[in-house]
């Protein structure tokens, strides 16, 4: 479904210095006062704020949207974050590494995560995606929350949607940077904004679907990323959460939040706590929101194999803590 009002914005190819038209048009807004953004000239020009004078500018294509002190602000979380994701082996200099994913990890450091991710990537496809779609016949209009290095978005590119991805993260290779990798094998580049959940650049009702794949319990405030995902949906709409470690007891989310604590710090030397994430989910934390914002939670449970199936079994046999689960969260947005 096009989007007809509003300013058009470009999305910016690798390796060019000209813009390129977006196929849809975006209302952008700041991320300060929420007026919405207007061209300050050219071309290739920035993005400003006639009421406060914020700019918002492209680098590498990407729009960076974080407000002044922002960047500082989370600073030790980013560097951190890359640290921690680089000694992982995270990304390539490849293409193949990315076009792979999620269903292999060419690089053989992550297989068991991406293993993961492939189930639930299935499981959206046959239980959700094409329910939704239905309703979308010229595919939907997506953003795509802490999208990583994009291979959601490419996914539901190749699907016909139009994604728009958002991220904290802008390196070439576990950031939005990455995304380059996917443009020779789509019609067109999806839009890319450095920007953080609770602060989003994009003007209200505009998507269709917000997706928050392995990146909700990344948030300080549950009801502020909430609240802000909800406003940039049309209505209907329709917010999933992929990927997040949900736990029956809250005790056992703050057991795993501290052996995390604890891990990095033996293996890194910090304790990867700049930024107080809340790193879990619970069905109360769940129902809390549900009351807040009057939506209703549908918990959708992807075959992840007998081994991850027998992992509660074997956790109270040895004595340990709840094992973490991971569901498949949706909800219809009616108004």
């Amino acid at each position: 479904m096009s989007l007809s009002t509003g300013n058009t914005f470009a999305a910016v190819d690798e390796n060019s210095t000209h813009a390129l038209e977006a196929e849809r048009a975006l209302r952008l807004q700041c991320v300060i006062c929420s007026r919405i953004l207007v061209k300050s000239g050219g071309l290739d020009s920035e993005w400003v704020c006639p009421q406060c004078g914020f700019e918002l500018s492209t680098v590498k294509g990407i729009f960076r949207c974080l407000a002044p002190g922002r960047e500082l602000h989370f600073e030790q979380f980013v560097r951190e974050y890359e640290l921690v994701r680089s000694k992982e082996g995270r990304g390539s200099a490849a293409s193949d590494y990315y076009l792979a994913l999620p269903f292999n990890d060419l690089s053989g450091y992550n297989t068991w995560q991406w293993g993961i991710r492939a189930r639930t990537w299935r499981h959206l496809e046959k239980h959700l995606l094409r329910d939704i779609e239905r309703s979308y016949p010229n595919g939907c209009n997506v953003l795509d929350i802490g999208a990583g290095n994009c291979w959601l978005s490419y996914r539901l590119a190749l699907r016909g949607h139009h994604p728009v991805a958002a991220d904290l993260l802008a390196n070439d290779t576990d950031g939005l940077g990455a995304a380059k990798h996917y443009f020779n094998h789509l019609s067109r580049p999806f839009p890319r904004f450095q920007a953080e959940m609770d602060r989003l650049p994009f003007a209200s009702e505009q998507f269709d679907v917000a997706v928050f794949n392995a990146s909700f319990h990344y948030s300080v405030d549950y009801e502020a990323t909430l609240r802000e995902a909800l406003r940039c949906l049309r209505r209907p709409g329709h917010i999933i959460i992929v990927d997040s470690p949900f736990y029956r007891r809250d005790e056992s989310g703050r057991v795993m939040v501290q052996e995390k604590r604890d891990s990095f710090e033996r293996q890194f030397g910090f304790r990867s706590d700049s930024i107080p994430s809340r790193e879990y989910l619970t069905q109360a934390i769940l129902d809390e929101l549900a009351a807040k914002f009057s939506v209703q939670w549908k918990l959708q449970r992807p075959w992840y194999g007998w081994n991850w199936a027998f992992r509660p079994v074997k956790s109270r046999l040895l004595r340990r803590r709840e094992p973490s689960k991971f569901f498949v969260i949706w909800t219809g947005v009616q108004k």
